[in-house]
């Protein structure tokens, strides 16, 4: 049984919280079946984005970045992609160091 998304998102915030890395949600998507973003902001002008990805042969899943560089243009890729899916979740992290914690146990 997989997790609805905003337990998912909420048990990610708390994360990071403990980790002492500020996020937030910039835009919340569908409570049970949302797909989730990531955009850590190096807090430099530089961003990147984490989407999830699913692997048909193995049923392995595991973070992905769909953009990275300058700021504005990673917002541009993100309004493009809830363009698409309006039950996008999307979670702003910032950290000068790049921490996202997405490689640890359970968030995949």
């Amino acid at each position: 049984m997989r997790l609805t998304a905003d337990i998912w998102v909420s048990a990610y915030l708390t994360r990071l919280r403990l980790a002492a890395i500020p996020a937030f949600v910039v835009a919340r998507g569908d409570a049970t079946a949302g797909a989730v973003m990531v955009k850590l902001n190096m807090l430099d002008g530089r961003a990147c984005c984490y989407q999830r990805s699913f692997d048909l042969m193995t049923g392995a899943r595991s973070w992905v970045v769909l953009a990275e560089g300058p700021e504005p243009e990673v917002d541009q890729s993100i309004q493009r992609q809830r363009g698409f899916d309006p039950d996008l979740w999307v979670i702003e992290v910032e950290d000068r160091q790049g921490r996202h914690l997405l490689e640890e146990d359970g968030l995949s």
